[in-house]
């Protein structure tokens, strides 16, 4: 029954916020609502609602599901956006992943599902 899900991240500053998932991520942006923006790339989208909490984006993050984990890590390496301890790697529980953090400190984690890989 279900078929997809929207992460809703918290942003500091929507104009901020705009320039790193569309410059930085290669996102396209689509609406601005009083802070409230959202973005797609490929199958997905992500929302990010209006916060002046600096702890919240701090403490909040999304898990993509993707494809071709290397050549994304790869272009994210090049925007520097990698999270500090957030190198691309295969994890006990079968999956290749790697972690960014944006502009308001939201931590996302890109990761292929390699446990069926030889």
């Amino acid at each position: 029954m279900l078929k997809t899900a929207t992460p809703i991240l918290a942003s500091l500053n929507a104009e901020e916020t705009i320039k790193f998932y569309t410059e930085k991520l290669g996102f396209t942006f689509h609406n601005n609502w009083d802070g409230y923006v959202i973005f797609s790339k490929d199958a997905i989208s992500i929302h990010l609602w209006p916060t002046d909490d600096e702890s919240i984006p701090k403490n909040t993050g999304c898990y993509i599901y993707v494809t071709e984990v290397d050549q994304l890590y790869e272009e994210y390496t090049k925007q520097n956006v990698i999270h500090p301890n957030g190198k691309l790697k295969n994890m006990p529980w079968g999956m290749r992943q790697f972690s960014i953090l944006d502009n308001s400190g939201n931590i996302i984690h890109f990761g292929e599902d390699i446990s069926e890989k030889d």
